[in-house]
């Protein structure tokens, strides 16, 4: 592969530090579980700058739209949702103030598999 090559969520998860891995894998799994024809698309961004940016891994799409996606930073993940304004039913479970965005952290891999993650993954799903 050449350095321009772009790179795989595969090939980026190995290159995240090792705390973390288990954590995006599991999130992994859990969108896969619940949405198997969601297209997968790995961010190009490769590793940030400083400890404070999110590295973005991967992207969910379904019918040509961004459902989902997860980024790391050095101790935790997040799993964040385009829609996500539509989905906050108050729980506090999601984060954020954006126009549309939310955002879950995600400190370890059973945060990431939990039945509250899982609802919040098929209700976005849904929405598309």
């Amino acid at each position: 592969m050449t350095p321009s090559s772009p790179k795989t969520v595969t090939e980026q998860i190995k290159q995240v530090p090792p705390a973390v891995r288990p954590i995006l894998l599991a999130v992994r799994r859990s969108i896969r579980a619940i949405a198997p024809a969601a297209s997968e698309v790995a961010y190009q961004g490769g590793p940030p700058r400083s400890a404070s940016f999110m590295w973005k891994i991967a992207r969910y799409r379904v019918n040509g739209k961004n459902v989902v996606g997860f980024g790391t930073f050095p101790r935790h993940a997040t799993l964040f949702f385009y829609r996500g304004r539509e989905l906050d039913e108050g729980s506090g479970l999601l984060q954020g103030s954006g126009k549309d965005t939310r955002f879950v952290t995600l400190r370890s891999a059973a945060d990431a598999e939990t039945a509250a993650i899982k609802r919040l993954l098929s209700r976005a799903f849904k929405l598309d």
